[in-house]
This record gives structure tokens, C-alpha cells and sequence, in this order.
């Protein structure tokens, strides 16, 4: 998991936009993303604080996005 970057979740949540999720809703700093295309879902905390590796991982397998295209799309930023 060492090739996954340590990310903000301002990051985070712009590269899962552009993964094809939109935000359902928003509470407080939580928001709630949905892919209408695979019907997957997750939440991500609008902290200030970075997200660890861990956390990272652990959002991307809910949304079911692979790290292989994860860092295609951080690439193409």
C-alpha cells in the first residue's frame, strides 16, 4: 500500500468526481458520494487534517475503484 499518496480529502473527493461519483448529500463535513453507473457508494469527512494510506484504501475499495486507476486519474490531474 506504500504506492498510494497521503491525500487531503479536498483531493480525494475531486478525484472521485472524477471517477464518475456525484454527491447525494452533505451533513456537517460528511459527504455522501453515489455512482449511479456501479451503484456504489461512500462517505469521505471533509477534515483538515490528511487522510493516512489506510483511510485512503479503505474509501477507495467501497467505491470499488481499483489503485491502478486511481493513479491514473491522480496522474491526469
Amino acid at each position: 500500500m506504500s504506492i498510494i499518496p497521503i491525500l487531503t480529502p479536498k483531493k480525494l473527493l475531486v478525484i472521485l468526481l472524477k471517477a464518475g461519483f456525484y454527491i447525494v448529500r452533505q451533513k456537517g463535513s460528511h459527504i455522501w458520494l453515489t455512482n449511479p453507473l456501479t451503484q456504489k457508494s461512500t462517505t469521505i469527512a471533509l477534515h483538515t487534517k490528511d487522510f493516512s494510506r489506510k483511510m485512503t484504501f479503505t474509501i477507495l475499495k467501497q467505491a470499488g475503484i481499483s489503485i491502478q486507476d486511481f493513479l491514473r486519474i491522480l496522474k491526469n490531474k
